[in-house]
């Protein structure tokens, strides 16, 4: 891999002053140290004392097609991540406030479309979003009534703080917030932002519950302009409407071991294009007509996760389950379940873990009766069908020879690429790393 510096002279920059410190770290921060560079020689933790904390890393994923598609290749895709937060308490008395920044920048390519896999959901989680430099947030959070009450305004993703979820695995199917990888061009997720308000209850010391409102505007999601503006602090014209999601969580112990249980259902003010009928309530394949609009654009979703095996945060077994449904008018994926386990501490090393997973995204029947009656009246025309669901199998295993390194081979089956057994079948082999500096 090589990264053109003079094409970003951020990167250069950080790169730079990551080498600076990367001088001041010892042997034995390596062996022990969550960060690569370990302490920068005790100033790192001298700035969090006085409310500062960086957050710097780097992921790569490449992928391997063995089988699917039509041409047998290799690519890559990565992110570089520059974050900080900023205890306002500690740097100037403010109480329960606290800034953070985080810049992401993103290159590489998709090997689900470079080799025409067909696939729905990205076989290199990482990728997308326009591969270019993203404010992925900007935001001041502060508490009140001893912490029990948070409000958060600023630049947010989606998925950062509702409907979150982990992305150990690579296929998009078992990462991040789950309703941004059915609905993704309103429920926009990491790296890329938009204006949003949150407001979070800690109504017990189990339970919350957090409402929140996010600006939904098309640009955001438009590669090119994302290229031009991805990084600006701006507000863009063209919005449609808010993204309003509501959220339940519940995080018990069970036999001592943690769980995680969400529950949520979110409301899109923004209108959507039915699937199947034009404005005249006749089937758009046959007239190819505006569509008929609708007024607004819904859907709920679930997140389980709890450790069953071992110690308490720590070596043993974790289930999860995750399922996601959108109205089916409007939405060409309308729903997805995926669900697997991991277990951390295998071969009695800590810091290494396996996960395997299961899971499928339903492509909408109605969007299948469309291009079935365009198939029937354009013979020399005909599309793919898409109708039922993509499924999926990963399974990994991830090896850290130091805290701050992960290095995790996988391999992921994919069974009727797009929800159609027209396409083939796709076996691919994947490579997951992450540093943080």
């Amino acid at each position: 891999m090589r990264i053109n510096l003079k094409q970003r002279p951020l990167a250069g920059l950080m790169v730079a002053c990551l080498g600076f410190a990367a001088s001041a770290a010892h042997a034995d921060d390596l062996a022990n140290s969550k960060y690569l560079f370990g302490d920068w020689g005790g100033e790192r933790t001298r700035l969090a004392e006085k409310g500062i904390t960086f957050d710097f890393g780097y992921g790569f994923e490449a992928a391997h097609n063995f089988s699917g598609g039509d041409k047998h290749i290799t690519r890559y895709t990565d992110q570089w991540k520059f974050g900080s937060t900023f205890d306002l308490d500690k740097l100037w008395g403010w109480r329960g406030g606290t800034f953070k920044l985080i810049i992401t920048d993103r290159n590489g390519r998709n090997i689900g479309a470079d080799a025409n896999i067909g696939n729905n959901q990205l076989i290199q989680e990482v990728y997308g979003r326009g591969q270019t430099w993203h404010l992925t947030m900007f935001a001041l959070e502060q508490k009140f009534f001893n912490d029990r009450l948070t409000w958060t305004i600023g630049r947010l993703p989606v998925g950062e703080n509702i409907g979150s979820f982990s992305c150990d695995f690579q296929n998009l199917t078992f990462c991040g917030a789950q309703p941004g990888n059915i609905v993704g061009d309103y429920w926009v997720n990491w790296p890329t932002s938009q204006w949003a308000t949150i407001l979070k209850l800690d109504t017990t010391k189990d339970t919350f519950v957090q409402i929140a409102a996010y600006q939904v505007n098309p640009n955001y999601v438009n590669d090119q302009w994302a290229r031009r503006n991805g990084w600006k602090l701006n507000n863009p014209g063209g919005t449609t409407g808010a993204l309003i999601p509501l959220e339940f969580g519940w995080k018990p112990m069970v036999n001592g071991l943690p769980g995680s249980y969400r529950v949520g259902v979110w409301y899109n003010t923004s209108k959507g294009n039915d699937l199947f009928y034009d404005v005249n309530h006749q089937p758009i394949a046959l007239t190819d007509a505006k569509p008929l609009q609708h007024d607004s654009r819904q859907g709920a979703w679930i997140t389980f996760q709890q450790q069953i095996t071992g110690e308490a945060g720590g070596k043993g077994a974790t289930v999860f389950l995750n399922i996601t449904s959108a109205d089916h008018s409007t939405s060409q994926t309308n729903n997805q379940i995926a669900l697997g386990m991991e277990y951390k501490g295998i071969f009695d090393r800590p810091n290494d873990f396996i996960g395997v997973a299961f899971g499928g995204s339903h492509a909408n029947g109605e969007y299948a009766k469309r291009q079935r009656l365009f198939n029937a009246a354009n013979p020399g025309q005909a599309q793919i069908v898409q109708s039922g669901y993509e499924k999926v199998t990963e399974v990994f295993y991830s090896w850290s020879p130091i805290p701050s390194i992960a290095i995790r081979p996988n391999l992921q089956y994919i069974q009727d690429p797009g929800g159609s057994n027209k396409r083939d079948n796709a076996f691919i082999l994947g490579l997951k790393t992450s540093v943080a500096f």
